[in-house]
């Protein structure tokens, strides 16, 4: 057994869900006439009802026993002070500095001056692109940004730049190419003209395969239409570490952006991967969003665990995912915006969490991550709702309910509720057993300092669930084998690539079959 799992907290926690497995949550209501008050939590913009969740004031007690046991506060502190948590990459995790407003930051290693003056370059590219200044080759002012990455470098620019659209006064359109299927950018070039679109490739490394392949697919592009490598140049930016490598494809030095190991790329909006959200939104938006963050990362960093946000968050979903055997949690905004939000949130959590081996090279005994999914309401109610009401499984389900989306906001609140209570009723297949956990997040309306809150919110809810698993959730192994056999595939033209299974290389000599 695991340290953790032979834990006193672990154990009075499964001796406490034995207790709570057969209470359902209309009894609790109805025990508790102020539930809903006194389970409730603002801060800031941000309003979390967590009153709907199989819990007493004694389970969240011990799930905050549980936390102390873990060393939140503790590793909370270092993260903060830039110690090197990422232990198998030897990094400090400071995202929590893009967004921070001290001229020092952190006590050990001060990165503020690097911070201050990649914004200020976002600020001065992104007004010029804004403002019809930055020119292409032939003398005209770009009119498509498109951003071209992966991952990180695209979940979170895509998201935002989705979710702020009302706030987007640029005269620019922003676009997104991330898959390696050529058909994505094809689509997104069949709406452009080279002579007035500009390209950013966001790549921390400038080697990740599906971000270099799209890059060259568009310079290629470029190069037939402007006629010439040299033209072309005029239409590039780059988001990278890996300055050098940016230079030598054909970028100009002064259009490179800089990123940093410290950042991990789920966590690096708000770095100069945020740069197309800061060309549509405009960069004193895009400097709200930051403060909705540093907002967040203050009340993290001060209120104490039993009224700490992001430690509820995450404390209710350890309850269910460790205690009542939760595989999945669903994510629901209610707003159309906010449709890319689910896949944003994917990446953050499971990449983050999804994984068996703890920060000390042991197998773990419990589980981690659950899967996370999710879509926008009302159009899931018309899709996946039957069997969160009626399936076998049990879904916890965050509800994103912006008070400004009309009707869709009384449907959050109304699927929530159904959720809680069910109904009774004679026909079996219209019974509703109810007792299904909910946590509803209302504000008045998505705009960028709210935005920032909220990432901020479930960046946390995610730190403070890996250090009670133990994991170093800063580190993303697992996406590396599959790309190390797709670059074996590729790289072989002919015959069965050694070492792999029969199967796969019966599919790769039928692909070359067809494509042939």
């Amino acid at each position: 057994m695991s340290k953790l799992t032979r834990s006193h907290a672990w154990k009075a926690l499964q001796a406490h869900q034995a207790e709570m497995a057969g209470v359902h949550l209309r009894e609790l209501f109805a025990r508790q006439p102020g539930r809903a008050r006194e389970f409730s939590l603002e801060a800031g913009a941000l309003l979390l009802d967590y009153s709907k969740h199989r819990v007493t004031d004694a389970t969240l007690a011990l799930l905050v026993d549980l936390a102390r046991q873990a060393g939140v506060e503790a590793w909370r502190a270092r993260m903060f002070a830039g110690e090197h948590i990422n232990a198998s990459e030897d990094r400090a995790v400071l995202h929590v500095a893009l967004r921070s407003a001290l001229d020092a930051f952190p006590a050990r290693g001060d990165v503020m001056p690097l911070v201050r003056k990649a914004k200020e370059d976002m600020r001065a590219f992104s007004e010029a692109v804004r403002g019809g200044r930055l020119l292409g080759n032939g003398g005209k002012p770009m009119r498509t940004v498109v951003n071209i990455g992966i991952g990180g470098s695209d979940l979170g620019p895509r998201m935002l730049t989705q979710a702020l659209w009302r706030h987007a006064d640029a005269p620019q359109s922003v676009a997104f190419v991330a898959n390696a299927d050529p058909g994505d950018l094809a689509r997104v070039l069949a709406q452009a003209q080279p002579e007035t679109t500009l390209f950013i490739i966001a790549s921390k490394t400038f080697t990740t395969v599906e971000t270099l392949g799209n890059a060259r697919l568009a310079k290629a592009w470029l190069v037939r239409a402007l006629g010439s490598e040299t033209a072309a140049t005029w239409h590039f930016a780059a988001v990278t570490a890996n300055t050098e490598a940016a230079t030598a494809f054909g970028i100009a030095r002064e259009r490179c952006f800089p990123l940093w190991d410290w950042v991990g790329g789920r966590y690096s909006v708000w770095s100069s991967v945020g740069l197309p959200v800061a060309i549509a939104i405009g960069m004193d938006r895009f400097e709200q969003l930051l403060a909705g963050a540093r907002a967040m990362d203050e009340h993290f960093l001060t209120a104490p665990l039993d009224a700490n946000m992001p430690v509820l968050l995450a404390l209710l979903g350890i309850w269910y995912a460790n205690f009542f055997g939760a595989e999945t949690h669903a994510v629901l905004p209610y707003a159309e915006s906010l449709r890319e939000l689910p896949a944003y949130l994917q990446q953050l959590e499971m990449e983050s969490n999804g994984k068996s081996v703890d920060r000390d090279g042991q197998p773990v005994d419990y589980a981690t991550v659950p899967v996370v999914w999710g879509a926008p309401g009302t159009n899931s109610q018309h899709a996946f709702h039957q069997m969160l009401h009626q399936g076998t499984h049990l879904v916890p389900c965050d509800f994103l309910a912006p008070a400004d989306t009309g009707a869709a906001a009384e449907n959050a609140l109304a699927q929530a509720a159904a959720l809680m209570a069910g109904r009774e009723a004679t026909l079996p297949q219209r019974r509703f057993d109810g007792n299904r956990p909910t946590s509803t997040l209302m504000f008045k309306t998505i705009d960028a300092y709210t935005m920032g809150q909220v990432l901020a919110l479930y960046e946390h809810k995610v730190f403070v669930q890996g250090i009670i698993w133990n994991l170093n959730s800063f580190d993303q192994w697992g996406v590396e084998l599959g790309k190390d056999i797709a670059r074996a595939l590729a790289a072989q033209a002919a015959g069965s690539v050694p070492g792999l299974d029969a199967s796969t290389n019966a599919l790769l000599a039928r692909l070359r079959e067809w494509r042939s």
